[in-house]
């Protein structure tokens, strides 16, 4: 697979690119500026392993359209990523294909700390109908970027999905694929008394099943088991509210365990072998 990482400014000048077969790095020695955007191109749909910021864990996702952008954030949207990130004059950027072992093995595939608002091509990709006051930090993305802290909130590392206070708030989990799943995991923000928390939430999934499950005061991951599907994606709905002072539950993390379905990981992963064969005779 042909990758490539590039800056571009607010009116599409490149200003530093890296193009390589199956890895490529990007060294930009300059500081960011507003309008400026990170872009990857692959040459076909597959999974990657991505790291578009050296503060910034680097994670395993999958890219269904061949060009992804990110805005560098700036003002308010800055406060939902680590103070490190994006800052400074010298920047490394780094994407290579995932491995065969990497794409089949169980995992958490609703990680993606490269989610924003305007993705439509790298998953998974979390949406909402509602978030508090519109702000970053109770962004719906926060809800799979990995960061589990929660006896806070308000700013990195505490971000969290905020529903701003209304019982009929949603959060979708999209892969972009199919996937089997098999566990979901859920993080409360639990920044007590502050916060309130749900005492029962639904999901439904995309195969039409919807599965409710109690939850308890804690920060604590709660973990529970579902019956083994293939799905496109969840939906997080049917918030019950605890009946206590606060009015401000809040989700800091969603994990959805599960692999990719009927072995698609594995025909990916092969079709990347089977290019690299072809192209080293």
């Amino acid at each position: 697979m042909e990758l490539t990482l590039k800056i571009v400014d607010a009116d599409g000048f490149v200003l530093a690119s890296a193009t390589g077969q199956d890895e490529t790095f990007l060294v930009y020695r300059q500081s960011y500026r507003e309008g400026e955007r990170v872009i990857l191109e692959v040459s076909r749909p597959g999974h990657v392993y991505l790291a578009l910021d050296s503060a910034i864990q680097p994670s395993l996702v999958y890219m269904k359209e061949c060009s992804y952008a990110l805005a560098v954030p700036f003002g308010d949207k800055r406060k939902s990523y680590s103070p490190n990130a994006f800052r400074g004059d010298i920047h490394r950027l780094s994407v290579r294909c995932a491995r065969p072992d990497e794409i089949a093995h169980r995992r958490n595939l609703a990680l993606n700390p490269w989610d924003d608002h305007a993705n439509r091509a790298l998953f998974p990709h979390a949406r909402a109908n509602v978030e508090t006051r519109g702000e970053a930090v109770f962004a719906a993305r926060n809800a799979i970027d990995g960061e589990k802290a929660n006896d806070d909130h308000g700013f990195w590392p505490y971000t969290s999905w905020g529903i701003n206070r209304d019982p009929q708030a949603a959060l979708t989990v999209e892969f972009g694929r199919p996937v089997g799943v098999d566990e979901i995991v859920f993080y409360l923000r639990a920044d007590f008394p502050h916060d309130s928390w749900w005492k029962e939430v639904s999901v439904t999934l995309s195969s039409g099943k919807t599965c409710r499950f109690p939850l308890a005061k804690s920060g604590a991951a709660q973990r529970f088991a579902i019956e083994p599907c293939v799905i496109e994606w969840i939906e997080l709905h049917g918030l019950i509210k605890a009946e206590d002072i606060s009015p401000f539950p809040a989700l800091t993390q969603i994990e959805i365990w599960g692999a990719e379905a009927s072995g698609a990981g594995d025909r990916n992963a092969a079709a990347a072998v089977a290019e690299g064969e072809t192209e080293r005779a």
